[in-house]
């Protein structure tokens, strides 16, 4: 289980990173998609994204406040709850399932490491 955990999250801190970087990198007029969004709500979720990849390993990896990893991994569920709807509404169904199926992932990876939390309340 242990094992499944880290290839999941580094997976989804890969996909993250890549996700978050291209909101924080690219033009605002390259990253009009199916549903107008502000350009500073497109920089916030690039920010949350990539700060959500980074809690996703490191804590865990260096043993340094090891309950942040559920904390990151919950925060990009609600991230890909948000994009699944947003999909939705526009009626993109692929991509919205697609959202979906990271969420899953995600909060996977958040009950997965929910021991974290309660180890470091002791």
């Amino acid at each position: 289980m242990t094992h499944a955990l880290w290839i999941i999250q580094g997976l989804l801190a890969l996909l993250f990173l890549f996700a978050g970087g291209v909101k924080l990198v690219l033009p605002l007029e390259q990253l009009k998609g199916p549903v107008e969004l502000p350009g500073l709500l497109l920089r916030f979720i690039g920010v949350a994204e990539v700060l959500g990849a980074v809690g996703l390993i490191l804590p865990a990896l260096l043993r340094i406040r090891p309950g942040l990893t559920p904390l990151a991994a919950a925060g990009l569920v609600i991230i890909m709850i948000g994009a699944t709807v947003i999909m939705l509404v526009a009626g993109d169904l692929t991509t919205a399932l697609i959202s979906l199926m990271v969420a899953l992932l995600a909060a996977f990876v958040a009950y997965g490491r929910r021991s974290y939390l309660t180890a470091s309340r002791c």
